[in-house]
């Protein structure tokens, strides 16, 4: 962990929390990115619109982030509760600012025991398992690795600039230039045999309920959007729209990549087709074309192909791939011969479902790229050089001048201006 430590008393503070943070967009294609960038894999992050069953169950969430818009009177609670439980969360305070999301991130990655964290997330887990929340907050904070992450998604290209803190009010004249719109993130997962609710302002996990157990194996976490529910219910409530037009809070879930696991039972069927083709042939050496269904054969060639990949066969991504392979070729070699055309033709139609989950992954997340490059490239650079050229070949004074008018009592060109907005709008910024 890259925690610095500073040897001039008045910047101690700032140097031992490490660099600052930049603000990054609730948004599920930022925080994929973020996972991506931390070397976590098998993982995205969806929005959810509705917390009903409905809207959720299919998901199988290993984790929430519920991301709100706080005020600066809201308090946060400092005070020592003592909770034997919650000692066994992994759980980081926020030291820096604007960090929240990397940190509800975080808090939640790290308490789920079947993700696959990459090398810099489980050196972390493993070097702060017995630390205090305030010191992996600082091993959070101070890491390089997980700033850089972070910064790289910010809108603006370059590290952001130190801030200062201050006490002074705003004086009224400067309202409007320091009207923010402050967002923070919290992070909901189970673990332990219960639900935590994760806030790195707060001084340490709060339990939001217990989790079922199951017969023999103890607790499970199946149930942990019945248990999360009511919680997730009272916040909505509390950050509804109110005088403000717009919604205060989204939430995310962190889910399986559909990509992943997508791809996986494409490759699956492209394996399983073979199989049964090699069986068909043993049984129909005359042919078996005609007893297979037309439409289908005709789709075949297409069915198992992919902008990204060729018919044949691929690399896989889950580890028990070899082994589901297994079982099912051992399941072909005992089928009876008059189910095999059945299974051809649910094997072809399983692929081509398994395609369109493909592409439609893949049309997103080339998206979520080409965003991630408008959001980050810096402009400016380009912007000057164009003026500047405009204004080398004379062409500058002409374009601006294309929206002048002229005003019968001066006699000069009055540059025609939009009308300003009503109130200047609000930046974003988290908390």
């Amino acid at each position: 962990m890259d925690i610095r430590q500073s040897s001039r008393s008045a910047d101690s503070a700032d140097e031992l929390v490490g660099g600052p943070f930049a603000v990054i967009e609730s948004d599920p294609g930022v925080f994929t990115t973020l996972l991506h960038k931390l070397g976590v894999r098998g993982l995205e992050v969806t929005e959810i619109y509705d917390i009903e069953p409905w809207a959720t169950d299919h998901l199988n969430p290993h984790g929430l982030i519920f991301c709100y818009m706080c005020s600066n009177t809201e308090e946060t609670n400092t005070g020592e509760i003592e909770d034997e439980d919650a000692e066994r969360v992994w759980f980081a305070n926020q030291l820096s600012d604007d960090a929240c999301a990397s940190h509800a991130l975080l808090n939640v990655l790290l308490n789920c025991p079947h993700v696959d964290l990459g090398e810099e997330l489980r050196e972390l887990q493993v070097a702060t398992a017995e630390m205090s929340p305030v010191m992996r907050g600082l091993g959070v904070s101070g890491s390089r690795f997980i700033r850089d992450a972070h910064n790289s998604l910010a809108s603006r290209k370059g590290p952001p600039a130190k801030k200062r803190k201050t006490t002074a009010s705003p004086s009224k004249a400067d309202n409007d230039d320091h009207l923010q719109e402050q967002y923070h993130f919290i992070g909901y997962v189970p673990a332990h045999g219960k639900v935590w609710e994760l806030d790195g302002l707060q001084h340490t996990a709060i339990e939001v309920g217990e989790l079922d157990s199951e017969p023999g194996s103890g607790p499970s976490t199946k149930g942990w959007m019945n248990v999360v529910r009511p919680a997730l219910r009272m916040k909505m409530h509390v950050y509804m729209a109110s005088e403000s037009d717009h919604v205060r809070y989204n939430l995310l879930a962190i889910v399986d990549e559909k990509y992943l696991c997508a791809s996986d039972e494409l490759e699956m069927r492209k394996r399983e087709r073979q199989a049964l083709e090699r069986r068909l042939q043993e049984a129909y050496p005359e042919g078996w074309a005609d007893k297979v269904s037309d439409v289908l054969l005709a789709s075949a060639a297409e069915a198992f192909t992919t902008s990204l990949r060729p018919s044949t066969e691929g690399l896989p991504f889950a580890a028990d791939f070899g082994a589901r392979k297994m079982d099912r070729d051992l399941e072909i070699l005992d089928m009876a011969v008059r189910k095999l055309p059945e299974a051809w033709n649910a094997c072809v139609e399983a692929a081509l479902a398994a395609k369109v989950v493909v592409e439609e992954e893949i049309a997103k997340a080339r998206e979520t790229q080409t965003d991630h490059i408008k959001r980050t490239f810096d402009y400016e650079p380009f912007i000057t050089q164009f003026i500047m050229c405009m204004h080398d070949e004379g062409l500058l004074e002409a374009a601006m001048s294309r929206g002048t008018i002229k005003d019968d009592d001066a006699q000069e060109p009055v540059v025609k201006t939009p009308a300003k907005r009503a109130g200047r709008r609000r930046r974003r910024r988290d908390v």
